[in-house]
């Protein structure tokens, strides 16, 4: 079985700004269920996690929790909220009386987005993220690499919290070992708090173009060193991942780029650590076994 913790869906007339960049235009156009369900199918992608995609309006909760519903491979959704909003429980309780709001997994806000590298240490950021923690549900970090200790300080002050890494905080990949260089540290002071995990996710995005395997593999390598393979899982990243590579060949590079794993651990990576993170457990069930593949 193999879990995609990361991909996005969206129709652009509906708020999605950020896609008005012109070096965007190649995703500039509707991705619906039925786009996913072809691509999975043809990439044998068993189950989904649909994030939020920069859309930063709770509609956008209502319109993927129905298509979660509506779409079996979408296992969970990890919708939009502004963390720093003084109203987080309120929020937390309208999409889960919404159809489909058993399905909501976890939350995410554009943290990136935030000039302040130490924006996750405010007081009013932190007093959401205990709100979310005490919903049972888990943060989405959607970060830069400038933003990492703060990331860091926040997840060791908040424990009860559980974080999810998104794209490894975008190291600079283009930079190959400066970039590396300067995103080590900081990520694996980030990885030693044991409520983190992260998604090997986005990575074709931040290698630029003609990048190959060969260029993910150092940052891969220190991610399996850093968090192990129970603390890692596999996000596609589309359809942002079409600017670089198709969902097939996003998935080879990863396979390419991992350092020698058993077949255990990589069962974590491709399945494992997303179904135990965002509870997926129940409806993985009804999909196929879950158990390592042969």
């Amino acid at each position: 079985m193999i879990i995609d913790a990361h991909h996005h869906l969206w129709r652009p007339e509906r708020g999605y700004t950020w896609l008005d960049e012109p070096e965007l235009a190649a995703i500039r156009r509707p991705f619906t269920p039925q786009d996913l369900t072809a691509e999975l199918t043809a990439s044998g992608v068993h189950g989904t996690v649909l994030v939020e995609g920069g859309r930063c309006h709770p509609d956008e909760a209502a319109e993927f929790l129905g298509y979660a519903v509506d779409t079996a491979p979408i296992l969970g959704v990890v919708a939009w909220l502004d963390v720093a909003a003084g109203d987080v429980r309120e929020t937390i309780g309208r999409y889960r009386r919404l159809r489909g709001g058993e399905l909501l997994v976890g939350l995410r806000s554009q943290v990136q987005g935030e000039a302040d590298p130490d924006y996750l240490d405010r007081p009013d950021v932190r007093r959401g993220l205990a709100e979310i923690a005490a919903a049972g549900l888990v943060f989405d970090l959607v970060i830069r690499a400038d933003q990492l200790p703060a990331a860091a300080r926040v997840a060791q002050a908040l424990p009860d919290v559980r974080f999810v890494l998104d794209h490894l905080g975008k190291p600079r990949i283009d930079e190959g070992a400066a970039g590396l260089r300067r995103w080590r540290s900081p990520f694996a002071d980030l990885a030693a708090n044991p409520n983190v995990t992260a998604k090997l996710s986005g990575l074709v995005t931040e290698a630029g173009p003609g990048w190959s395997p060969e260029d993910l593999r150092p940052f891969v390598e220190v991610a399996v060193e850093q968090f192990g393979p129970e603390r890692l899982m596999f996000g596609s990243d589309w359809p942002v991942c079409l600017l670089r590579s198709d969902y097939s060949g996003v998935r080879r590079a990863l396979e390419a780029a991992l350092p020698p794993l058993t077949t255990p651990e990589r069962y974590e990576i491709f399945a494992g650590t997303a179904v135990r993170t965002y509870e997926l457990a129940g409806r993985v069930a009804r999909l196929a076994p879950t158990g390592p593949p042969a």
